[in-house]
């Protein structure tokens, strides 16, 4: 009995052992490791891009900003400094004579 007993044992852990991964199996597995490694390393290189990108366009918009602005700010100053002139009409004829009897009345109403 205990030799039966004992072959069983025996016949049940040769079963187990042979019963494990074949060496198919074991590629597939080590295949679909690297293809997840794989994977995730192409995401975190687009997400990088994409974080440098998005960081790019911020900084461009920022720097367009600050030039509008100084640019606003230079026309501001530019109005200030320089008061605006008004056009020269020229005079007609009855204006200018109007200004000769002024010169000579001294403004006081006489024609």
């Amino acid at each position: 009995m205990k030799k039966i007993l004992s072959l069983l044992v025996i016949a049940g852990f040769t079963a187990l052992v042979a019963c494990g991964p074949s060496a198919e199996e074991k590629a597939a597995a080590e295949k679909m490791r690297q293809d997840s490694i794989q994977a995730v390393m192409d995401k975190m290189a687009a997400d990088s891009v994409a974080a440098v990108q998005a960081e790019t366009e911020k900084m461009m918009q920022d720097s367009m900003a600050a030039m509008t602005a100084k640019a606003d700010s230079m026309a501001a100053a530019a109005v200030k400094a320089k008061p605006a002139k008004k056009p020269v009409k020229p005079k007609t004829a009855e204006e200018k004579k109007e200004e000769k009897v002024k010169e000579v009345t001294g403004g006081r109403g006489r024609k």
